[in-house]
């Protein structure tokens, strides 16, 4: 099974933005694969992670650097 990586720009949006702009790309990726939201808002270091526990999803890294927050998600079973 091949899996994706993708880098998604989430810089100077706000709650709920940054969520709703990963939420679109996940129902575009396969189980398995990766994404990295990179944002400005340091509200998504608990809102990414709150909606990944509903939807299924797995937070396998998360990162401050440079006042930049990144937030890495598995995509979990069941997405197209």
């Amino acid at each position: 099974m091949t899996t994706h990586h993708r880098t998604i720009d989430c810089l100077r949006l706000l709650c709920p933005m940054p969520v709703i702009r990963v939420q679109e790309h996940v129902e575009t990726m396969a189980a398995g694969d990766t994404l990295t939201a990179v944002c400005s808002d340091p509200g998504v270091l608990h809102d990414i992670p709150a909606w990944s526990r509903i939807n299924g999803h797995q937070v396998v890294a998360t990162e401050t650097r440079d006042g930049e927050y990144l937030v890495t998600v598995r995509v979990g079973p069941g997405e197209v």
